[in-house]
């Protein structure tokens, strides 16, 4: 965790958000190159003392830059291209769940269950409880199997909001009369925070997310509880 918070990382705990550390890797690889190769160009130009004033043009060189930084542009776009299907892919959800955002709170639907519905607030820093996190936990978390492909539904309410979730890969707009859907896979059980990552209004940085990643047998028990 300490090495990736340096980069504004958090641990993974989806396949996607491993594929997307990976590329966010190899791109920074590739523009760590890019810089160091400009950098030294640019230095041997600035103390060379060879100067040709009959240079009008060099096919050749300027063939070279012209086909590298395409060449470059393909070992980039590719990657790209297989994550956005990747992060489009939709196999076989065995649970759904609906997020419908507020002004400012979040409230969700287990469709796939009957009358399982709740909402859920931020807590209040004065009723925080000693293992409670400040400004990220809530009073109804979602809890969820880890190794189960889940579907979430995503709307709102009233103005434009946005379910973030950085640690499993997912953000997806929130928007009024219309259904946005994505899909995660969880590989480890533990509690995930995100919060509402579009300018919603003055409440806006308190409207928090937080799921509980447990095993199936917990789920099971969990929803039955609520029902």
């Amino acid at each position: 965790m300490a090495t990736w918070s340096n980069f504004n990382l958090q641990d993974s705990a989806s396949p996607l958000m491993e594929q997307l550390m990976f590329f966010h890797d190899h791109t920074l690889l590739i523009l760590t190159m890019i810089t160091i190769l400009v950098g030294y160009l640019m230095g041997t130009l600035f103390f060379n003392k060879f100067i040709n004033r009959q240079l009008l043009e060099g096919q050749t060189i300027e063939v070279i830059w012209t086909i590298l930084p395409a060449i470059t542009l393909i070992f980039i776009a590719l990657p790209s291209l297989r994550l956005l299907y990747l992060l489009d892919e939709m196999k076989n959800p065995i649970i759904t769940l609906k997020t419908i955002g507020h002004q400012w709170y979040w409230s969700y639907e287990y469709t796939n269950f009957k009358e399982t519905e709740f909402d859920s607030y931020m807590n209040p820093t004065n009723e925080m409880s000693d293992n409670s996190f400040r400004l990220l936990d809530v009073d109804n978390r979602i809890v969820l199997p880890f190794f189960s492909q889940i579907r979430v539904i995503v709307t709102a309410l009233d103005v434009l909001h946005s379910w973030t979730i950085p640690s499993l890969g997912v953000k997806i707009d929130a928007t009024p009369g219309r259904l946005n859907q994505t899909s995660f896979f969880m590989n480890r059980s533990g509690l995930f925070f995100g919060q509402c990552s579009e300018i919603c209004g003055a409440n806006h940085s308190f409207m928090p997310i937080a799921i509980e990643s447990v095993p199936m047998k917990i789920f099971i028990k969990w929803i039955n509880s609520l029902t």
